[in-house]
Parts: structure tokens; sequence; C-alpha cells
């Protein structure tokens, strides 16, 4: 029978993969760019961030009411003051003035609208 010999020169070697190799591999691989990365936030960056001004308050916008409709209104919660006060005398330019008031208030919070 003839045996052959086979010698180790003669055939390729290839190495085995162990978990050093395996960690050698990935330490080495380089990433893929660097814009996948996120950088990391400074000290500077909560410094020179822009701040949000605060917002200049709204105008309210308020119903158009003619001066008679306005003058109406007034005219009204007046008459129900004086009713509270049971029509006493010598409170007339009070009760229309506190009418005024909160005719005015009404109209600025849009609870009441000339129709």
């Amino acid at each position: 029978m003839a045996t052959t010999a086979r010698s180790s020169a003669a055939t390729p070697s290839k190495k085995k993969t162990t978990a050093k190799t395996a960690a050698r591999a990935v330490t080495k691989a380089k990433p893929a760019s660097r814009a996948a990365v996120p950088k990391a936030p400074t000290k500077d960056a909560a410094i020179t961030a822009p701040t949000r001004k605060p917002s200049a308050p709204s105008k309210v916008k308020l119903p158009r009411v003619s001066n008679e409709q306005r003058s109406a209104f007034v005219e009204v919660a007046a008459y129900y003051i004086a009713e509270r006060h049971g029509f006493t005398g010598g409170r007339e330019a009070e009760d229309w003035l506190a009418a005024e008031a909160e005719i005015d208030r009404l109209l600025k919070e849009g609870k009441l609208t000339g129709s």
C-alpha cells in the first residue's frame, strides 16, 4: 500500500479565527462616516445657544360696536345696577360709570358683541 505523505508546506494553511482575532478585526474597522456619529455637546453650547425672545403681548381685537349700541348697553347695565341699590337717589353718576366700566370689560373679553 502506498501511503502518500502530505507535507504541511504543500497545502495552504488556514488561520483559525479566535476571539482575539475577531476583536482585532472589529477594532480596526473604520466608521462608515463621521456625519453619522453625533457630537457631544460642549459646555459653551448651552451658553451660546440662541434664546427665544418673549413674544410681545398680542393686541386684543375688540368687536366693533357703534356709539349708539354701546350707549344702549351702558344704559341697560346702569338700570340693573341702580335696581340692585333699590333706586336710591344721588347715585346716578356712580352707577353710570360702573356700567360703562362693566360694558367695556365685557366688550374687551369678547363676551358682548354688537348685533
